[in-house]
């Protein structure tokens, strides 16, 4: 057995642990997995919503619906994998009626000042924030299809398979979509310089 075949066999079984701890009610449980996956969550739901107000209540949301069907977990996949999947229905769902892909409105800068690398001077940081509202406001002109895949496998770095089995997708769809979305966020970009 390879190490990463090792390591990923000890991660499904305190997964599947975890999950335990809790459909028994051990409260511990469920704020272990929210300390291992909100920042996770925070960052799918601020990428999808755009707004930080926004995505703290919907990261609210996908932890109560987490909360509440944690107990059906199987391990058919890793318990990272069905927390993606949950909050990214979590954020089809809440948005599905409304135009939110495409609003042009973020306040995202405020939030990730507190972020901020201190080694770096202030010519920097401006430079960098103008490049971070511009990837931002191009993404959030992408398709929702598109904009998913590419948050998805970019920003949150999963694998295909993993996105496959997030979305519910084969994965030559998943492929494709990684690939028109970068192709549309390129053309955004370039027409934004």
């Amino acid at each position: 057995m390879s190490a990463v075949t090792a390591t990923t066999a000890a991660s499904g079984e305190a997964d599947r642990r975890l999950v335990e701890r809790h459909r028994y009610g051990d409260p511990q449980a469920f704020e272990d997995l929210y300390d291992r996956f909100s920042p996770m969550v925070f960052n799918l739901a601020l990428r999808m919503a755009a707004e930080p107000a926004d995505a703290a209540d919907l990261s609210q949301e996908i932890f109560l619906r987490i909360y509440r069907h944690m107990g059906k977990f199987r391990g058919r996949s890793s318990l990272k994998t069905w927390v993606y999947r949950v909050a990214l229905n979590c954020c089809r769902s809440r948005y599905r009626h409304q135009l939110w892909w495409r609003r042009d409105r973020i306040s995202e800068p405020a939030v990730l000042e507190s972020f901020a690398d201190r080694r770096r001077g202030p010519e920097d940081h401006a430079l960098a924030q103008d490049a971070g509202e511009t990837v931002r406001r191009a993404l959030r002109q992408l398709p929702a299809n598109f904009r998913e895949a590419v948050v998805l496998r970019d920003i949150e770095g999963l694998s295909y398979e993993e996105i496959a089995t997030i979305t519910g997708l084969r994965l030559g769809t998943v492929r494709s979509r990684i690939a028109r979305g970068r192709d549309r966020l390129r053309l955004l970009l370039e027409n934004e310089a």
